[in-house]
């Protein structure tokens, strides 16, 4: 798959582009989510549960910058290797209230939350999830960091993407 090179977790990279993976191997993955954790929840659940969700450019990009923007508010000369997005798996409720579909019921989905790099106390660093909202002052970055962070309150977070299903998979790939 291209040269072995480490990133700053230390794992193995898999290909020396970083946006590029072969597409074999995405077809691999993708067969065997549906093939394991999708059946799985299809039959025991008796749902047909979405299998992919669709974000527009625009709300990526917007979401990003304004991770970026929140996190400058907070402790500006943070770069920007240490800011990231944690993608949580998360599943509606039965009954979704507007805007949230009716047909999305019980569906899995993804909900984006930054994350902001940070010493855990011991001199490991981390990515912590970082919700600038939770901030008390303009440079107080501790208050905003998970470990610190009290629910309850806003969270800098994006979530309503497309399902599929319900939404067709003709325009799907693989």
């Amino acid at each position: 798959m291209g040269t072995e090179q480490n990133d700053d977790n230390g794992r193995q990279n898999q290909s020396i582009s970083p946006s590029t993976m072969p597409a074999d191997f995405i077809q691999e993955l993708i067969h065997n989510y549906r093939n394991n954790q999708l059946r799985f929840i299809n039959d025991n659940l008796g749902i047909g549960d979405a299998h992919s969700i669709w974000f527009d450019l625009e709300t990526v990009k917007n979401f990003v910058a304004e991770i970026e923007k929140q996190a400058r508010l907070i402790s500006p000369t943070c770069p920007d290797k240490d800011l990231g997005i944690r993608f949580y798996y998360a599943a509606y409720s039965e009954n979704p209230t507007d805007p949230i579909p009716e047909d999305y019921a019980k569906k899995h989905t993804l909900v984006m939350i930054p994350t902001k790099k940070e010493d855990d106390g011991t001199g490991t660093m981390l990515n912590f999830d970082f919700n600038p909202f939770e901030s008390d002052s303009e440079r107080d970055t501790e208050t905003a960091l998970a470990i610190t962070a009290r629910l309850g309150r806003n969270a800098m977070a994006q979530n309503h993407g497309d399902l599929i299903p319900p939404g067709s998979s003709t325009v799907e790939f693989y």
